[in-house]
């Protein structure tokens, strides 16, 4: 993407991230089915696969808008999952289908998931590939109706969701619990709509359960964190998950691939090298 010195002054005063990211842009839409296990939250969720994308002048304003800063247009264009990492093109087609997956089976393994947002998710997904126990991870979008979103209408505050970090995990080496370890030990759990640098409704942090069993463990921690703070209310979200949407290829694995300055970061269990956040 070509950016103009007018829309990088504008971008960097928005935000880091606007200015630190390039937008991705493809054209496909997934087309595998695989099976999942069915949602113990379906009456949150058919609510969710209800609210349909509409057509409105918001697109149009920021296709004209990105494309006045850019040299050409990236606001509607659709990601094409089918070249990304596994697991994105199963969570892809799963989303498609409204689907929200409480484990997936792989080589022999059966895997639980987990999504979490903390953030910028280029961070927090290296924070999530370091712990042992956690064999995959994919960052995207999720909490929000639209389908289909792109980085471009999510920074944008055009599709309500959170950039996210989807884990899937051997729950024989890993547990729940530890995986909400590396989420309060990373976050300000006081901040609304951001975190570090960075502010949006889709920098808002917080914990997507996909069970029954991980809401419990979930409320029970987040209640544990409350009593340590008083009256002073946590801002993170502890609710159920929607359909996981991935993200483009570029943010993918971004710090592990070397990042902004072309200097990868280690993903070794249990490495406690600090985070370059923007590599």
């Amino acid at each position: 993407m070509r950016v103009g010195r007018a829309a990088l002054t504008t971008l960097a005063a928005v935000g880091p991230c606007y200015y630190a990211r390039a937008f991705a842009t493809s054209t496909a839409v997934p087309a595998t089915t695989t099976s999942s296990t069915p949602t113990l939250f379906s009456a949150a969720r058919a609510t969710a696969k209800s609210i349909k994308t509409t057509s409105t002048a918001l697109p149009m304003i920021f296709d004209k808008l990105f494309s006045s800063f850019a040299g050409g247009g990236g606001f509607g264009a659709k990601i094409d999952y089918t070249t990304l990492p596994y697991p994105c093109p199963e969570l892809a087609t799963n989303a498609a289908e409204g689907k929200v997956l409480e484990n997936i089976q792989r080589g022999g393994t059966k895997y639980k998931v987990a999504s979490f947002a903390g953030g910028c998710f280029w961070g927090f997904e290296l924070a999530y590939q370091r712990v042992p126990g956690v064999e995959y991870t994919a960052v995207g979008y999720q909490q929000g109706p639209e389908e289909q979103p792109s980085y471009d209408q999510v920074c944008a505050g055009a599709t309500k969701h959170t950039e996210t970090v989807f884990v899937l995990y051997d729950p024989k080496i890993c547990s729940y619990e530890s995986l909400l370890d590396t989420f309060f030990g990373r976050i300000d759990p006081f901040t609304v709509n951001g975190q570090g640098g960075d502010r949006g409704t889709q920098y808002r942090t917080g914990v997507y359960f996909h069970s029954a069993e991980q809401e419990q463990v979930a409320t029970k921690r987040f209640a544990k964190e409350q009593d340590k703070y008083g009256s002073r209310k946590i801002a993170s979200e502890c609710i159920a998950a929607m359909p996981f949407w991935p993200a483009e290829k570029y943010h993918q694995q971004y710090l592990e691939k070397g990042g902004r300055f072309n200097s990868p970061q280690s993903t070794e269990k249990g490495c406690t090298d600090t985070i370059r956040c923007y590599g």
